[in-house]
């Protein structure tokens, strides 16, 4: 073989190697890119039929992990490349990557078991892995919330599916406890009839489920009244400080005296 012919062979290959390497490129641009088409025409079409938010998300990312695996596998192939021997290594691999992260297909395991049950939608007010926010999105591994603080927080699927969840956003109202501790000598009974007309007066109160107001026990400081309006969870919090502020304003407005304790008590010898 002379040294023309080493050149043609060289440019010969190396031009089809460019041109599968661009081909492949190409490829890569347009399968990304109608894989995001199709991922965007499904949710669509999900959201258009009331579908739960949560498992259109959930379901968008498993299609589009499993479009952009089978998209690495085709271009793979048209290199010439056997996608089965890839596919027996790939397993290989799985099972190699899935003893060292137990944990994240535990996560993944876990999601798939909350799609099913589903504890808790996108939008509720929950109590999740220790953490209290509202859900923000289901993913594969992790459940992102944000808290009332307004902090995005991610928590592992597995995590919350192996301790107890509180959903908040599922029955109507929710109850706020507050306690009015009074002073000594201050009649129970007169503050629960102007505590009961106070609260009732409170915007977003449930006229459905009255405000509990009731002699909670007795201290030594005074008597302790229990002061349980209800309300929808979206206005718990403007309910809770109002409730505060209507105990404070009928304890001056009875010009009750401050509880205090009792610091001398009588020796015994």
């Amino acid at each position: 073989m002379d040294m023309q012919s080493i050149q043609t062979f060289l440019s010969t290959t190396a031009t089809e190697l460019a041109i599968k390497i661009l081909a492949a490129i190409a490829f890569w641009i347009v399968g990304r890119w109608l894989i995001g088409w199709v991922i965007t025409i499904m949710q669509a079409a999900m959201n258009r039929n009331r579908v739960d938010p949560t498992l259109t998300k959930y379901l968008g990312s498993i299609i589009a992990i499993t479009l952009n695996v089978a998209l690495v596998l085709g271009i793979m192939g048209f290199f010439g490349i056997q996608t089965t021997s890839f596919a027996a290594l790939l397993a290989g691999a799985g099972l190699a990557i899935g003893a060292a992260w137990s944990g994240l297909l535990g996560n993944f395991a876990a999601g798939a078991f909350m799609l099913v049950l589903r504890p808790f939608k996108v939008g509720d007010f929950v109590s999740i892995g220790g953490v209290v926010g509202t859900v923000h999105e289901l993913g594969l591994f992790g459940t992102v919330i944000v808290t009332p603080d307004n902090v995005n927080t991610i928590i592992g699927n597995g995590k919350i599916f192996a301790d107890t969840i509180q959903n908040f956003s599922v029955l109507p109202v929710r109850r706020v406890e507050r306690v009015a501790q009074l002073a000594i000598g201050v009649d129970p009974l007169d503050a629960i009839d102007r505590l009961k007309a106070a609260v009732a007066m409170i915007p977003n109160v449930s006229s459905e489920m009255p405000p509990e107001i009731n002699l909670l026990d007795i201290k030594l400081e005074g008597p302790q009244i229990s002061v349980r309006p209800y309300t929808h969870t979206d206005n718990y919090w403007q309910v809770y400080f109002d409730t505060n502020e209507a105990i404070v304003r009928v304890c001056k407005e009875a010009g009750w005296p401050a509880p205090s304790a009792l610091h001398q008590f009588k020796q015994v010898s």
